[in-house]
């Protein structure tokens, strides 16, 4: 103690001196440790590097994990004949295995998600293995080996959304109007089941294989929830059913950086305004999405096109002064449908549409909000022919068509 008083009077004795520099350095602060005299005083200050924790990671019992070569032989090599997609996070392969089993196989990309990062991969799938709904893609397994991250998950033979409405064949009939709402309301179901399930995450432990079933004002109280940030057409798969699935659930909210990798790929169309100014994604930014995806349904044109007019490349801009006007709606439904669609739901569904597109992000709807305005829909639409079946027996269905073109 005598050596470090003496020490303090030298240095107070120094600041006293006009010319004297002055150079402080402040010991390193430890409430929890006291100081040792010697290192003080003798020793040069150290930087202490923050130790690297390794996760304690369970692997998850409620999907499969596959070899790196088993998923190599069902894939041929990931060959390019078995492509079937790509997107933001990496490429899907059609995979056949031995026991005639289809599945999809997502190879995520080195640079969305490193070597080094194998526990968060396991921990994220993990996450988005609880995920059950009807309307969401299956997880049924993954393979974390020699720095390869692969999720595979149920194949649906109808292929994406997108692939329906711009990629028409000459094996698959347009999509019609029911079938568009019908589609629309499963990918609603399937946004608001997700913020449900996510309640369920960190409330519970869930269990595997459960369908999460709770009251709607949940999801909107659900804290903290889960964002999808990347709703597209193209991550709408088809069953044989035309049953909507939302495939990539989960990937964007628990991939360390998903954020700047979805911003590096905008421009696609489907953003919010609010995405394209900050990059920062939220529950109404995805509302945005969906109501995209409602007008793709609508009008069968691309978000974003630029073989088109300047004027109407985007296509939300472009629609968006005509959702409300009856006459400049029927100019801009998709010409495949050929008119066979009831005027009435057509315009309840634009009214949808309007709320979900809205610039500012406090006025668009929840999800639990448009689920009800979509169930609305159909259940009228279904009351319209029952109605149409029960007082003229005798009407063809062109015939139960019309009528139902008028009475909705």
């Amino acid at each position: 103690m005598n050596a470090l008083q003496t020490s303090s009077v030298t240095d107070l004795s120094t600041f006293d001196t006009p010319t004297a520099p002055i150079s402080l350095k402040p010991p390193p602060f430890d409430r929890h440790k006291s100081f040792d005299e010697d290192e003080f005083s003798v020793k040069p200050a150290t930087v202490i590097k923050p130790t690297t924790v390794k996760k304690n990671v369970t692997a998850p019992t409620n999907v499969k994990s596959y070899s790196v070569a088993d998923l190599q032989i069902a894939t041929g090599s990931f060959s390019v004949d078995q492509l079937i997609g790509e997107g933001s996070f990496g490429r899907v392969y059609r995979a056949q295995f031995d026991d005639g089993k289809v599945l999809a196989v997502k190879k995520i990309d080195s640079s969305v998600l490193p070597n080094d990062l194998s526990d968060d991969f396991v921990e994220l799938v993990s996450s988005i293995s609880h995920l059950h709904h009807p309307n969401v893609t299956e997880l049924v397994g993954y393979c974390s080996e020699h720095g390869q991250h692969l999720l595979v998950y149920e194949f649906h033979k109808n292929g994406s959304l997108h692939d329906f409405l711009h990629l028409p064949d000459d094996y698959s009939k347009p999509l019609i109007w029911n079938s568009r709402v019908k589609i629309a309301l499963g990918i609603a179901r399937a946004l608001e089941a997700r913020l449900q399930a996510s309640m369920h995450t960190f409330a519970e432990k869930p269990q595997p294989n459960s369908i999460y079933v709770f009251p709607r004002y949940l999801h909107e109280v659900c804290s903290p929830s889960v964002v999808h940030k990347n709703i597209k057409s193209a991550n709408i798969l088809l069953d044989t059913d035309l049953n909507p699935h939302l495939s990539d659930s989960g990937l964007a909210s628990y991939i360390p950086n998903a954020n700047q990798v979805l911003n590096n790929n905008s421009g696609s169309g489907y953003e919010a305004p609010e995405v394209v100014m900050s990059g920062q994604y939220s529950l109404k930014s995805d509302v945005f999405s969906f109501g995209v995806i409602m007008l793709e349904l609508l009008s069968g044109r691309k978000p974003f096109d630029s073989s088109r007019p300047r004027s109407e490349q985007g296509l939300v801009r472009w629609a968006t002064p005509q959702l409300h006007d009856i006459d400049a709606l029927a100019k801009m439904v998709d010409p495949a449908l050929e008119g066979l669609y009831p005027v009435k739901s057509l315009s309840r569904f634009a009214d949808v549409i309007a709320l979900c597109v809205q610039p500012e992000p406090e006025f668009r709807p929840p999800m639990s909000e448009v689920v009800q305005a979509l169930v609305r829909l159909v259940q009228r639409t279904n009351m319209s022919k029952r109605t149409t079946f029960v007082t003229d027996q005798g009407v063809s269905n062109r015939g139960g068509d019309n009528q139902e073109s008028q009475d909705m």
